[in-house]
């Protein structure tokens, strides 16, 4: 029963991923692009790193997941505030 928890986690962050390619491809502007792919992405990959770690079983790793998807929530929170504010900043100039 873990294991099909897992695979449907692992499904449905699959599907967020899915979600943030389209808005970026289909969205107008770049902050639009930036608001939809960081959200979905953050989600979609929580969703693969719970599944994965409900597959895999151990704490360790369970616990490494959840660093990376720590780490990947800065990175990206902080890449998209650094460029939207440059392109606040441009069309202000």
């Amino acid at each position: 029963m873990i294991d099909i928890l897992g695979f449907a986690l692992i499904m449905a962050g699959i599907g967020f991923f899915a979600a943030g390619s389209i808005g970026l491809l289909r969205l107008p502007d770049l902050l639009s692009r930036l608001h939809a792919l960081t959200k979905a992405d953050n989600v979609g990959l929580g969703l693969l790193c719970a599944g994965l770690a409900l597959v895999d079983g151990s704490v360790a790793n369970a616990a490494k997941l959840f660093l990376v998807w720590l780490l990947v929530m800065a990175a990206s929170a902080t890449a998209a505030h650094m460029m939207a504010q440059h392109t606040l900043r441009q069309d202000f100039k």
